[in-house]
Order: C-alpha cells, then sequence, then structure tokens
C-alpha cells in the first residue's frame, strides 16, 4: 500500500485518473444494485416465477427516463392470453 501512495507521490498525474475510476466504478456498481432492487423486469430466481414478464405493470415506466410514453392494451394479445390459461 505505501508502495501505491508513494507512486502517487511521484506521478500526480495519476492522482485525477484514480478518482474518475473510482467514482465511475462507484456509479456503475450504485446503478446496478438500484435496478436489482427496483427494477420488476430484472429477475435474479426464475425457479419461484417461471414468466416473471407477466407480472410487470405496463402503465408504470420500466425506464430510468421515459419521453411520451402511452401504452394500450392490445386486445389481441389479451384474448390469447385468456385462452391460455
Amino acid at each position: 500500500m505505501s508502495a501505491f501512495f508513494s507512486l502517487l507521490r511521484k506521478r500526480k498525474e495519476l492522482i485525477p485518473i484514480i478518482g474518475l475510476m473510482t467514482v465511475a466504478a462507484s456509479a456503475a456498481t450504485c446503478t446496478c444494485i438500484y435496478f436489482l432492487s427496483t427494477k420488476t423486469d430484472i429477475v435474479l430466481n426464475k425457479s419461484g416465477n417461471p414468466t416473471p414478464w407477466e407480472n410487470i405493470d405496463p402503465k408504470k415506466p420500466q425506464k430510468l427516463m421515459t419521453v411520451t410514453q402511452k401504452w394500450e392494451p392490445v386486445e389481441e394479445l389479451q384474448i390469447l392470453k385468456r385462452f391460455t390459461k
């Protein structure tokens, strides 16, 4: 560990790069944890529910940012879903 800090003292241009890489890795980790814990379309264990996509509320946006999303059910799919159950 002391060799790492001595390298940073010798090459000060590495400090911003290491800082940016630390922020980027932390942001990526936090984003993954956020999506795994809050989004219903991401499933880690499919043995409990083999068809998790049928439980998604179509009126609730699943993206991080949604621009002008309007959802209307397709009548043919609703009829087909009733027949398959």
